[in-house]
């Protein structure tokens, strides 16, 4: 008898659906926005990394639809081959102004970006040194570079000293990677300690912006403006599909820099380009960031907003909400049955927000994303709507 190679999957399915953890998507007939429709029923979203809402700016539209009358669909071809625009270096110099960075060089992906940077600027006879609540690009960027990967507390820069007091000298090269807001709790790194640790122990520094980029910072452009870190001698990665509206990733930092990972970086040379309509939609979106700072204070308002509601209403759901500092908010729930029940709830109530559980994260947690295109009355339902569906 044969037996069949593909056997084990049905039963790991199985444990998947027994310990809570399956996932399945969900159709949205609707334009990105603070309202969605799901099943034929309207929601409020607070599930959406849109936090400008550009996403459905019809200036990104138009700007990338004209990008594909004049470019096609697809450019067919990684960089270094056929696929190279100049829309795409138009985007790297504007994102590299944005950062105040000498370069910068665009992804397909951010996942794309944080794997393709950490493998090249890193290998076998180095050390990584990771927060253990990095997003999962930057732990299997790590993973696949070779390095030895070490752990460090989350936030707790003096237990990242002594991992290198223990382990840095053996090592060639050392690389720090650490988001800049973590996506699952809302919470920032101590990125001025990182950066002093870093510079002790020779060893070079990745910040992910991908949730900071638009959001953070006096022109939005992201933590390292936040802790006026700017002009530091540091890596900048981030997205273009979370406040900027559209699809990819990017690293700035300096011209050698950027250089080199054009040579170096895998998930670049070997993937197609960008497409005109994706470069085109963020280039539009970083002209937005820089000329409209009333989205990102519209966004800081409705943080506030939430927070007071919350207070008045006595539900702090063991949120630090005087230590609030992102629109990211996470409720803690016991297990993922109940967060997945609860979930279901909000839904049924008019709110979609994501339903959060391991392994995408240590524990379960409704999570929470605001958008500047939310309304004061959306904010109150909201509150109103978890106040009678999760238990205080």
């Amino acid at each position: 008898m044969i037996n069949d190679a593909y056997a084990w999957i049905e039963k790991a399915i199985q444990t998947i659906h027994k310990v809570d953890w399956y996932r399945s998507v969900q159709t949205v007939e609707s334009q990105a926005g603070a309202t969605l429709v799901i099943d034929g029923k309207s929601l409020i979203n607070f599930a959406s990394n849109d936090y400008l809402g550009l996403a459905g700016d019809q200036r990104l539209i138009d700007a990338a639809i004209a990008a594909t009358q004049a470019f096609g669909t697809g450019v067919t071809g990684s960089r270094l081959l056929t696929g190279h625009r100049q829309l795409h270096r138009d985007l790297e110099l504007a994102l590299a102004n944005f950062k105040q960075t000498e370069d910068a060089i665009v992804f397909s992906s951010g996942y794309l970006a944080n794997i393709g940077t950490i493998s090249a600027l890193v290998g076998q006879r180095d050390l990584i040194l990771s927060d253990e609540y990095n997003h999962s690009s930057l732990k299997n960027g790590a993973k696949m570079s070779g390095a030895t990967v070490l752990e460090y507390q989350h936030n707790h820069p003096e237990h990242l000293r002594s991992l290198l007091e223990e382990h840095r000298l053996p090592y060639r090269k050392a690389l720090i990677i650490t988001d800049g807001v973590f996506s699952m709790d809302g919470d920032l790194c101590p990125l001025l300690d990182l950066l002093d640790i870093s510079e002790e122990f020779s060893c070079m520094l990745l910040v992910d912006e991908a949730h900071g980029t638009g959001v953070f910072g006096k022109t939005g452009a992201g933590c390292v403006e936040y802790f006026n870190c700017t002009g530091e001698t540091l890596i900048q990665m981030g997205t273009l599909s979370k406040a900027l509206g559209s699809l990819g990733g990017y690293v700035a930092g300096s011209a050698e820099l950027i250089d080199f990972l054009r040579n170096r970086a895998p998930s670049w040379i070997y993937t197609t380009g960008l497409s005109p309509a994706d470069t085109a939609a963020a280039l539009a979106a970083i002209n937005i960031v820089q000329t409209e700072p009333q989205r990102r204070q519209q966004l800081w308002q409705n943080v506030e907003t939430l927070k007071t509601l919350l207070q008045e209403k006595q539900l702090r759901f063991n949120l630090p909400l005087s230590e609030t500092l992102s629109p990211i908010f996470c409720i803690p729930i016991k297990d993922a049955a109940t967060v997945l029940t609860i979930g279901q709830k909000l839904k049924e109530q008019g709110i979609c927000a994501a339903a959060i559980r391991p392994p995408t994260a240590n524990t379960s947690r409704i999570r929470i994303s605001l958008m500047a295109t939310h309304t004061p009355i959306q904010l109150e339902t909201l509150v109103k709507v978890l106040a009678e569906v999760i238990p205080v």
